[in-house]
């Protein structure tokens, strides 16, 4: 048998810490995260020989792992026999559901000291190789559409343009991919605590993938543990695409007692970049009320004591900093720069072009994924519309704008759709002058009256780039999408004058701790 010092001595390096560095969208979660995450459990849970703990995603066993330490010293007074203690924590306490056949190797190792819970260098002993770790290969459930009934991927991601399913990873994760998933043991848990995986490729262009953390946490919620406890990427606190259902479950839930908040993820997982951010939770079964949140930043850490769900808002707001100065700003305006904004597709152009180099022309695609229009590439054709896309611009006929001729001839103000959360926020504005339309990669800035002088196209701008507006965008949005209800917190302003960041924050009365809070979260714009 193995020695106990396995379980209470501390490693360094320890291998799981190692593991916690990769980056992918199973994130290995490092061993100072699982017990920070314990750390909001009950410890009495560790003393009571009956308590069930699940992890449904299991990777490399870092939960069940660090679980065992704690029974293995809490339990003592009931089992003083060592090996006792050992088996009874590993055969009645601790089960885990492997995301993989590798995963379930690993984490198995990490438990019970050997791939095979039924080998002479398992420190207990199990009539089977699996132990309480299961790994069960499943299989998608097809739609008429070719995605999977469970998780959404399309069958041409997994199976290939072949239709053979080269690929040995289908992603087919047991525990939401099935009906009823107290099934799976056949018992009720006490505690359920993961890290699952994010997202999964949906077959789209580039790096298009479809959110799956949310299934993991539902899933696990229709086995009404006593507690639940899971490390998810933080883009469900504005929703977003698969995550708006998921968003108002979860924002209305009053049994989420504590959330730790990471705007930045790499304060949590050291070296992964998590567009977002990332959050754990503790939900409480029996316990409802207010929600202790937790805010981090690099070492810094402040509280609150709050509801999910600040009045008339459907997002929830990170840190008092962003609460206090959106009260501050409703106070004194109702009205939202997003009434001013339309998606992309406004004039009625695809972000698509098809380019012929060497006529120097090409086409670009319309709004309904089927028309291509005749563009041509030359600066000088002065009796054609130009058109803002991708990298540049083209030219068409004002007879080919799909859509919304009448606003050609005006100037707008075009706020590129791909932003940056990670540093400036949105996109660089510009001026979108009479005689010229834009494609999908912009969002149009138009007054409700439909007028925009030049001078109040260039005063829009320079309120766009101020670290103001783009600190209320970054309450709203977390990710590189930024669709015009992304500007929801925006108020308008009065554009016959330029705006400054100083006269925003006198107008607004915003103390030296809310500028501070701003400035510090927000660069400077060029």
């Amino acid at each position: 048998m193995a020695e106990i010092g396995l379980f209470d001595q501390v490693y360094n390096p320890d291998v799981l810490s190692c593991l916690a560095n990769l980056s992918n969208d199973e994130v290995f979660t490092p061993p100072e995260v699982a017990n920070a995450m314990l750390d909001t459990l009950p410890q009495e849970l560790f003393r009571n020989p009956d308590t069930k703990f699940l992890d449904p995603a299991c990777k490399s066993g870092i939960f069940l792992r660090e679980i065992a330490k704690r029974l293995i010293v809490g339990l003592e007074p009931q089992f003083p026999d060592l090996q006792d203690r050992l088996d009874h924590i590993f055969h009645e306490q601790l089960y885990g559901i492997s995301i993989t056949e590798l995963t379930s190797l690993l984490s198995r190792r990490s438990l019970y000291c050997s791939k095979y819970p039924n080998s002479e260098f398992s420190v207990t002993k199990f009539d089977n190789a699996q132990g309480n770790i299961r790994f069960k290969r499943v299989l998608h459930q097809w739609d008429i559409n070719g995605k999977c009934q469970y998780c959404g991927i399309s069958n041409r991601t997994v199976l290939g343009e072949s239709g053979r399913g080269d690929e040995l990873e289908t992603h087919a994760y047991e525990w939401i991919h099935v009906d009823s998933p107290e099934d799976i043991y056949g018992m009720k848990f006490d505690v359920i605590i993961s890290n699952p995986p994010y997202q999964l490729s949906d077959g789209g262009n580039a790096a298009s993938a479809l959110p799956i953390y949310q299934k993991f946490v539902q899933q696990a919620k229709k086995l009404m543990p006593r507690f639940l406890t899971m490390v998810i990427p933080a883009r469900w606190f504005m929703g977003g695409r698969g995550l708006d259902s998921f968003r108002d479950e979860m924002l209305h839930d009053d049994r989420i007692r504590i959330i730790h908040d990471y705007p930045n993820a790499s304060d949590c997982f050291p070296g992964v970049e998590i567009k977002g951010g990332v959050c754990y939770f503790l939900w409480d079964r029996e316990d409802r009320g207010l929600c202790e949140v937790f805010s981090h930043n690099g070492k810094e850490m402040i509280s609150s004591k709050r509801a999910l769900l600040e009045p008339d808002m459907d997002t929830f707001i990170r840190n008092d900093v962003q609460i206090s100065v959106l009260q501050k700003v409703r106070a004194v305006d109702a009205s939202s720069l997003s009434e001013w904004l339309n998606a992309g597709r406004f004039f009625g152009f695809h972000t698509r072009i098809d380019w012929d180099s060497s006529k120097k022309a090409g086409t670009i695609q319309t709004a309904d994924g089927k028309s291509f229009i005749p563009m041509k590439a030359a600066r000088d054709n002065s009796n054609n519309v130009k058109v803002y896309i991708h990298g540049g611009e083209c030219w068409v006929k004002l007879q080919n704008v799909p859509k919304n001729q009448e606003y050609v001839g005006q100037y707008k103000v075009l706020i590129p759709r791909s932003g940056n959360p990670g540093g400036s926020i949105i996109g660089k504005p510009k001026i979108s002058e009479p005689n010229s339309c834009s494609s999908n990669t912009y969002v149009v800035a138009i007054p409700p009256s439909g007028r925009l002088t030049e001078a109040q196209a260039n005063n829009l701008i320079t309120y766009l780039k101020t670290r103001f507006v783009r600190f209320l965008v970054s309450t709203k949005t977390s990710t590189q999408d930024m669709p015009p209800k992304a500007y929801a917190f925006v108020p308008v302003q009065d554009f016959e004058k330029v705006w400054t960041d100083a006269e925003l924050y006198k107008k607004y009365e915003l103390s030296a701790h809310e500028i501070a809070g701003i400035e510090e979260a927000i660069p400077e714009m060029e």
